[in-house]
């Protein structure tokens, strides 16, 4: 089993999901996150007074799946997610030794 993780823009992310759905993924979890890369932060006027925005707005979201999955998670992620501009994010893919589901006491792909 596999833990997709991608950090992706705000506005990318309904066409994310869509795409992992069409790619047979049903479920995901995400998290409204801020941080910074290699575009560090930026400058802003606000009210004649400057100001540093160190933090860019994100989106995480995990996916867990089985082995066999895993490329066509991240090329779905990849094909949607993409602008072409600094700051698109990264897929961070990660073994999971195991996954319970707590309902049903289920382990492993049973649970996924």
């Amino acid at each position: 089993m596999k833990k997709v993780e991608a950090i992706i823009k705000p506005f990318t992310l309904d066409a994310v999901r869509a795409e992992l759905e069409r790619v047979g993924i049903s479920g995901l979890t995400t998290y409204e996150v801020k941080g910074f890369g290699r575009q560090k932060g930026r400058t802003e006027l606000y009210r004649g007074s400057e100001y540093i925005i160190d933090f860019k707005p994100k989106i995480k979201l995990e996916v867990i799946i089985r082995d066999e999955q895993a490329d066509a998670v991240v090329d779905a992620i990849m094909r949607r997610a993409r602008t072409g501009r600094i700051g698109d994010g990264k897929i961070y893919v990660s073994d999971l030794i195991d996954v319970i589901r707590i309902r049903t006491d289920e382990h492993g792909e049973a649970a996924v």
